[in-house]
């Protein structure tokens, strides 16, 4: 399980790389790993003040679709648009090609709240 100690996770097997106060987001290893293959990534909310925790996007597998969730609040500002026709990025490179989002940070406090990679670590062994 591939899981970088440079990163902040979420509850929601989110990672969070933070740098100049912008978030970059995306699905964690363990997370692609549980739904499967990744058909589609869909991401509505651009350009949008979104709430932490609030929903920014879905992701389908074969098996599940699933809600994607601010792991912060912020404005989302970028999406990967590569994974519109290649979600498969999303399994095959999650910390890296497959990332989902970038957000500018509204409230830097929350980040105080992502679990360290231990943490992550510890809550799906």
């Amino acid at each position: 399980m591939n899981v970088p100690n440079d990163l902040k996770y979420t509850k929601d097997h989110e990672w969070v790389k933070i740098e100049d106060g912008v978030a970059t987001v995306g699905v964690t290893d363990f997370a692609q790993g549980e739904l499967g293959d990744i058909v589609y990534v869909e991401v509505e909310t651009v350009d949008e003040e979104l709430d932490i925790e609030e929903v920014f996007g879905t992701v389908e597998a074969v098996k599940t679709v699933s809600d994607l969730f601010m792991p912060i609040s912020g404005e989302v500002i970028e999406f990967n648009e590569s994974l519109e026709s290649n979600p498969e990025k999303v399994n095959e490179d999650p910390y890296g090609e497959g990332w989902m989002i970038k957000i500018k940070i509204s409230n830097p406090s929350e980040l105080e709240d992502l679990l360290s990679a231990e943490d992550y670590s510890s809550s799906i062994a």
